[in-house]
């Protein structure tokens, strides 16, 4: 039987989302605690892969048992051997032929960029203290929905494919206590590509490219012309969009 988890982990203490060798990582983590809990092999596979240090507040991961499982004792014990930056929000049964990375329509990513010294932050947002010009910003991010090749923002030797991602929405919004926050949508995403376009649109926004000047690195499709990528701390995966056939999100 197949199953859909819905989790969220903060990424501080993990190399990411895959398993490596002699590496902490959530898949590892997970992996070992139903392994556990269900006393047979078990093995998950993701929506995607984030890096080390990046966070998700919604991820999606599928596993196989062919053991009975108690899906409600499975649920309330997995969350409590796992550590505390690990939240199992449901286990979910599915169709046997379901896949938690190939069958995901859209992904959304958040990154946060906190404009003041602030230690409920340190972890979880970017500390920049240069004023940014938000309208320009967005000005330049809207410019990503009429483009679908973003090698100006995939990290070299990472076996892509294609570099061709379809982008859905990218905008940047200001919360309450100052704090920005870029979201993006789209059917798929390169290695290192958001926190690639956030460092480079951050550079529009404190005047260093204009959003022509953006533009022209999109279209160059050379990584050597974007920006450095922001730190991790900051990016959240923050949705995976299934079809309504294939899996629907319980909360």
């Amino acid at each position: 039987m197949r199953y859909f988890a819905e989790l969220s982990y903060k990424g501080t203490a993990y190399c990411g989302w895959q398993r490596q060798p002699d590496m902490p990582t959530v898949q590892q983590t997970i992996e070992q605690a139903l392994t556990k809990l269900l006393r047979t092999p078990i093995e998950i596979v993701g929506a995607g892969r984030t890096d080390t240090g990046v966070n998700a507040s919604y991820y999606v991961a599928h596993f196989d048992a062919d053991v009975e499982v108690d899906l409600q004792q499975l649920h309330y014990k997995l969350n409590m051997m796992l550590p505390k930056d690990i939240a199992i929000f449901s286990v979910t049964p599915v169709a046997d032929g379901a896949h938690a990375r190939f069958d995901a329509r859209q992904r959304e990513y958040r990154y946060y960029i906190c404009p003041t010294k602030n230690p409920f932050r340190r972890y979880s947002a970017w500390l920049y203290y240069v004023s940014l010009d938000v309208e320009k910003m967005n000005q330049a991010a809207a410019k990503l929905l009429e483009y679908d090749d973003f090698t100006s923002f995939a990290k070299l030797n990472s076996n892509n494919k294609t570099n061709i991602c379809r982008v859905m929405d990218a905008h940047w919004s200001v919360e309450a206590d100052g704090v920005l926050v870029f979201t993006i949508r789209a059917d798929r995403f390169l290695r290192n590509m958001v926190r690639s376009i956030v460092g480079t649109l951050v550079d529009v926004g404190r005047g260093r490219y204009s959003v022509e000047e953006f533009c022209k690195i999109v279209e160059a499709k050379d990584l050597s012309l974007s920006s450095a990528g922001a730190p991790a701390q900051g990016l959240f995966l923050s949705d995976v969009v299934y079809s309504e056939e294939t899996f629907t999100k319980t909360f």
